[in-house]
């Protein structure tokens, strides 16, 4: 019986479930596969590349947008395309221009729906689980 072979993801797989920019990662990283347990490895001890990219970025949308506490839309609405560094994170947080404020404001009121919605279903199954 032969080995067996180790699960294998793609760059960008890898890339996505690390947080961090694909593009900005270092070629070898970008032109090969990663294993399962490469990525095990990664994610407990991290090289000095991937620990610079999460500190100082640039950073993938939906990184961007969940230090932002926005929408991945919200950010497409407010024409931010590109990935944006820490610093230019940090900018917007300490001088939020109005689109910020209103993605935020649209974030957290979908936020407070999604949960109400989910405490009412949750409130139903137990009452038809009482049944």
């Amino acid at each position: 019986m032969s080995a067996k072979k180790p699960q294998e993801m793609k760059p960008s797989t890898a890339a996505a479930k690390l947080g961090v920019y694909l593009p900005a990662t270092p070629e070898d990283f970008r032109s090969g596969t990663v294993t399962r347990d490469e990525l095990d490895e990664l994610q407990r001890t991290p090289p000095e590349w991937l620990t610079t990219l999460r500190r100082e970025g640039p950073h993938p949308r939906g990184v961007v947008a969940a230090r932002l506490r926005v929408s991945t839309s919200g950010l497409a609405r407010a024409g931010i395309t590109e990935p944006l560094t820490t610093a230019q994170i940090a900018e917007l947080i300490a001088a939020p221009p109005e689109w910020l404020l209103r993605e935020r404001r649209t974030f957290e009121q979908v936020r407070r729906e999604e949960q109400r919605i989910a405490e009412r279903d949750a409130a139903r199954a137990a009452g038809d689980a009482a049944e």
